[in-house]
């Protein structure tokens, strides 16, 4: 019987298998990285005395509905509160406005301690006077972080975003429609 010979057919190379992310993460070689030591904290949050013997500012804006109020707060400089180049009580006439205005400082039981001076432009007067008093409570606790639990309680610290909608076309407001006419 006669061997019938089979040829091996020659199977092609397999091609180098792809190497995966986390293998070619692997071949790379990192250089080593220093670490730095971590600073000792210069930082420590200071009492309201402390404070006030600095000489500078703080800054924050407040706003409510189109009212935009900057109110800057100096730690130095006797116990004025200036509203647009004008006294506080000047500016907002009212008992009810004057009381919004000074809640904050009410609450953290330092009314006559700052200078304030406040920028508000915008909207009416309750809005810049709730503006104010937003701009107000930011800008305490700006002055002193441990002030924030106290004010956020009072709900001082939210803006409070209900504004006018806008009017529609066809409409006579937001949305009055015209008034309808059988005849």
């Amino acid at each position: 019987m006669a061997e019938k010979k089979t040829a091996k057919k020659k199977m092609p190379a397999k091609p180098a298998a792809r190497k995966t992310k986390k293998e070619k993460a692997a071949e790379v070689i990192s250089e080593p990285v220093e670490e730095k030591k971590p600073e000792p904290a210069e930082e420590k949050i200071l009492g309201l005395d402390e404070i006030i013997k600095t000489d500078r500012y703080f800054e924050a804006d407040g706003r409510r509905k189109t009212s935009v109020a900057r109110v800057r707060l100096w730690t130095k400089g006797g116990s004025e509160f200036i509203v647009n180049d004008k006294t506080f009580e000047k500016y907002f006439t009212t008992v009810r406005l004057q009381k919004t205005v000074l809640s904050p400082l009410e609450v953290m039981n330092c009314l006559n301690k700052f200078k304030i001076s406040v920028l508000v432009s915008g909207g009416g007067i309750t809005g810049q006077a709730e503006a104010v008093r937003h701009g107000l409570a930011r800008v305490l606790t700006m002055l002193n972080p441990n002030f924030r639990k106290r004010l956020k309680k009072a709900g001082f610290l939210k803006r409070d975003s209900r504004m006018r909608e806008r009017k529609k076309f066809g409409l006579k407001r937001a949305r009055r429609a015209p008034q309808w006419a059988k005849r």
